[in-house]
């Protein structure tokens, strides 16, 4: 996935688009999943995984562009 394909993920995500991030076989991901082995935190509603576009970010140390601060000298 690309940098620009990270930043314009969800906020929640599907585990599989999850997976194509990380690198991730769809049955590899989903065991990590089921056995809490995945490597971000994994949400569940209801049946079904999400992952957090936060903890996704950070995990990969996505850079966002954050605004900058104006120094202090002006």
């Amino acid at each position: 996935m690309t940098h620009d394909e990270l930043m314009t993920l969800p906020v929640a995500m599907p585990l599989e688009m999850a997976n194509r991030a990380l690198h991730l076989g769809r049955t590899a991901g989903y065991h990590l999943a089921r056995t809490g082995r995945y490597p971000v935190r994994v949400l569940r509603h209801g049946r079904a995984y999400k992952i957090s576009r936060y903890d996704l970010h950070r995990h990969l140390g996505v850079v966002t562009s954050a605004p900058s601060a104006p120094d202090a000298g002006e």
